[in-house]
């Protein structure tokens, strides 16, 4: 089955990733988008910046979306991300009722999504999102390795 992907939206996600590795974070963008397909929050990460281990894009992305529609929940509302979440993120996804989630490249030492914690998949698991992995893999994929490869340099 073709996703319902929105044009542009995983590019804003990757703007917000380049974003973020120029301020020295983990390169990852977050964009939360309405149903009409408008965008209501975007962030990158931000936990060196705000010293905040939970300042990830899609926290932030989702904190942003819940105040702007003045919710807790996004109900029809989707996300993309460059990388799979992770379990914190996923868990964030799940409480925040979000419709769809779009990601980039997998994460198989800290995804939460399909690897590790597999957080939608544990009976546990109040609301699973539609998933769609690998939506822009190969830019964010490269986004990430250059910036870990000029940290190694």
């Amino acid at each position: 089955m073709t996703p319902p992907v929105k044009p542009g939206h995983m590019e804003l996600a990757l703007e917000e990733a380049r974003l973020a590795a120029g301020r020295g974070e983990v390169p990852v963008g977050a964009v939360v988008v309405a149903p009409d397909g408008s965008v209501v929050a975007s962030a990158g990460n931000r936990t060196r910046e705000f010293s905040d281990p939970t300042a990830h894009a899609e926290v932030l992305a989702i904190r942003a979306a819940c105040r702007a529609m003045q919710s807790e929940r996004l109900l029809d509302h989707d996300l993309y991300v460059t990388l799979e979440p992770c379990p914190m993120c996923a868990a964030a996804i799940s409480f925040a009722r979000i419709r769809r989630l779009y990601y980039g490249a997998a994460d198989p030492k800290g995804g939460g999504v399909e690897q590790g914690a597999r957080v939608f998949s544990q009976p546990t698991c109040h609301h699973t999102p539609d998933v769609y992995p690998g939506i822009g893999e190969n830019e964010a994929s490269l986004i990430l390795k250059a910036f870990f490869a000029e940290r190694r340099g």
